[in-house]
């Protein structure tokens, strides 16, 4: 990934704390057919393996599989807050008129040996924790696997196949107007801010990144 340092975001809690807020990542192999990409929801264990480990299932049936089974690596992406910066935010523009749009968005890319699992308890455990992470946030009752009957999910398993993948390298950008001068920075925020929606999301990225020390 083109990463310009003021752009680079090299701490691992950071990185990871982005994939469990945007769970969906897009997995890429290289198989026979030329390239091939799905939108997966991951978990990440932070303390497995050297920068941690991503588990996550698919269809049985799902072309990847095989592509899977054979790779030597595969690359998952995950999408972070992103939003269009117009130029009518930035402070600079009543002093000149030299500036452009842009896009301000924050990625993390894994890469790893990715293992497939076929194993019933492994993929209950997975189905488990994936489901407990998602229902936390509920506002009604959580649903829980249990509430299904047993026979059910068992049959439901047979469906899914799990994948582990050990993060052997990841890298992380947040491109979130630190190549602007500070006053353009105070009223990106504050544009973004009155928009709302994943806008107001950039927003507070920016905020956290001036105010927190890049060595954190």
């Amino acid at each position: 990934m083109y990463i310009p340092i003021i752009f680079r975001e090299d701490r691992l809690k950071v990185q990871h704390n982005l994939i469990k807020e945007h769970p969906l990542g897009v997995l890429i192999t290289y198989g026979n057919g030329g390239l091939n990409a799905n939108l997966v929801p991951f978990l990440v264990y932070e303390t497995d393996g050297l920068y941690g480990v991503l588990r996550a299932h698919v269809a049985r049936n799902n072309t990847q599989v095989p592509e899977l089974e054979a790779a030597s690596e595969c690359l998952v992406v995950f999408e972070g807050p992103q939003c269009y910066i117009s130029p009518s935010l930035y402070q600079t523009k009543e002093v000149n008129s030299k500036v452009v749009p842009t896009w301000n968005y924050s990625t993390v890319q894994a890469w790893g040996v990715p293992r497939l699992v076929d194993d019933p308890s492994w993929l209950r455990s997975h189905v488990g924790d994936l489901t407990r992470m998602h229902e936390s946030s509920s506002k009604s009752k959580p649903w829980k696997i249990s509430d299904a009957p047993a026979d059910f999910i068992a049959s439901q398993l047979t469906h899914i196949i799990g994948i582990e993948i050990p993060i052997d390298r990841i890298e992380g950008k947040w491109k979130m107007s630190q190549n602007r001068p500070k006053e353009d920075q105070i009223s990106v925020i504050a544009g973004l801010d009155t928009q709302g929606g994943a806008s107001a999301s950039v927003a507070a990225l920016i905020s956290k990144l001036q105010h927190t020390p890049q060595d954190e």
